[in-house]
């Protein structure tokens, strides 16, 4: 199970594309689901981290990165006025 679950986040996939040679997605999700909602994966990680400091191996060096990534116009669900046929006619008029 845990295979299949590391396997999963690894790669990015989607639960329903983990090979069939770790079992039934479905049992993993499940398995992981219960694991993560009783706070299994949370100890095991703090256990590692834990070793891993007392042992050297962390360096706790942090790095944050500010890159900006602006969205496309059409990407937000927010509607704009342009003025549609009304503006084309204005401008019609106008040329006249």
């Amino acid at each position: 199970m845990i295979e299949g679950i590391v396997y999963r986040y690894r790669c990015g996939i989607a639960w329903r594309d983990v090979p069939q040679v770790f079992g039934p997605w479905q049992t993993i999700w499940t398995w992981h689901r219960r694991r993560a909602g009783d706070g299994t994966w949370d100890r095991i990680l703090q256990r590692l981290l834990t070793h891993a400091d007392a042992a050297g191996i962390i360096d706790w060096a942090v790095s944050v990165d500010s890159t900006i990534v602006r969205a496309h116009q059409h990407a937000t669900n927010t509607t704009r006025h342009t003025g549609g046929c009304v503006e084309l006619h204005e401008s019609f008029d106008r040329a006249a």
